[in-house]
């Protein structure tokens, strides 16, 4: 199979990429290499294309006829929460024009199948254990941006007869190979990590939330169950003809905050204690997917646990 991945030299991508060529089939990278890293892909065929461009449909569809591309997953996208907030007009043309671009060249190239990587970020302020059918209510423009985002994949499957599945990570963390880690200090382990490095104690917002420890819960997967996810949607294309489906990512366990800090201050010598400073507004007490649909429908199940994960985080980043 080729499978072509846009921004296939970012965290998940780059995972994906690799499993994709361990079993034999050949991923086609397109990237702009704004925030990917290309030494992710050594050795694959790539592009650097930026979606957003006005020739990109175009140049995308050139690429899919003539690398005879059989399937497609859209990772390309910005994905800083905080920065939405400054700039939202920013992340909705970029994303929007990104999966907009992704769909018009799998329409002129005449490809069917994608994979569009979306967020629990659509969810909003959902607080417990959450189903594909929960409100989606963001709060925020990278939200808003990948909610979009599935309404345009989902209008462009059925109009134009593609088959589109949406996945919905929750906190994705860890790392299948040391070379391929989360480099960009946005989520709580590589945020833990960077403040330990620089031997201050890492922060903790809240320790009076009404969970076990005081700290807030959630769902932390392993990039590497997210990407074997992947895999899995892009086999299970032919056999589930809707065109449009969703599904949650996560491993429907929840760990506090708290205990992702201290599992992390134990595998790092001499390293500081945690900094309890006051809640952060919108923080709900407690996140966790529900991952019975894909698991129900794809047979696909978490493997790692929170163990595996901050394993696989701390040696990649005491071996940089």
């Amino acid at each position: 199979m080729r499978v072509l991945v846009t921004g296939g030299s970012g965290y998940i991508g780059s995972h994906v990429v690799r499993l994709l060529a361990e079993r034999g089939d050949t991923p086609i990278i397109v990237d702009d290499f704004a925030t990917g890293l290309p030494e992710r892909v050594s050795g694959h065929v790539k592009y650097a294309l930026d979606l957003a461009s006005r020739e990109g449909p175009d140049h995308l569809a050139s690429i899919m006829r003539s690398d005879e591309v059989d399937s497609v997953i859209h990772f390309a996208a910005l994905k800083r929460v905080d920065e939405s907030v400054r700039h939202p007009l920013l992340y909705m043309r970029r994303n929007l024009v990104g999966i907009a671009t992704v769909l018009e060249a799998m329409r002129l190239a005449q490809v069917r199948d994608l994979v569009f990587s979306s967020s629990a970020a659509v969810y909003g302020d959902a607080r417990g254990v959450v189903p594909e059918s929960a409100a989606t209510l963001p709060v925020n423009a990278y939200g808003y941006s990948k909610l979009a985002g599935e309404w345009l994949a989902a209008a462009t499957a059925r109009a134009e007869g593609l088959r589109v599945v949406s996945l919905r990570y929750f906190n994705v963390a860890g790392t299948g190979w040391p070379e391929l880690a989360d480099v960009a200090v946005l989520n709580l382990v590589p945020m833990v990590l960077e403040k330990l490095e620089r031997g201050e104690g890492p922060l903790i917002f809240g320790d009076d939330y009404p969970t076990a420890d005081g700290t807030c819960v959630r769902d932390f997967v392993h990039v590497l169950d997210v990407a074997r996810a992947h895999l899995s949607v892009v086999d299970s294309m032919p056999v589930h003809g809707a065109p449009h489906r969703v599904y949650n990512v996560g491993t429907g366990k929840g760990t506090s905050v708290r205990d992702v800090v201290e599992g992390i201050r134990r595998r790092i010598n001499d390293a500081p204690a945690a900094v309890i400073r006051e809640r952060r507004p919108g923080d709900a007490p407690e996140v966790v997917a529900d991952v019975g649909l894909i698991s129900s429908e794809l047979g696909w199940q978490a493997q790692y646990g929170i163990d595996e994960i901050l394993d696989s985080a701390c040696r990649a980043h005491s071996s940089r």
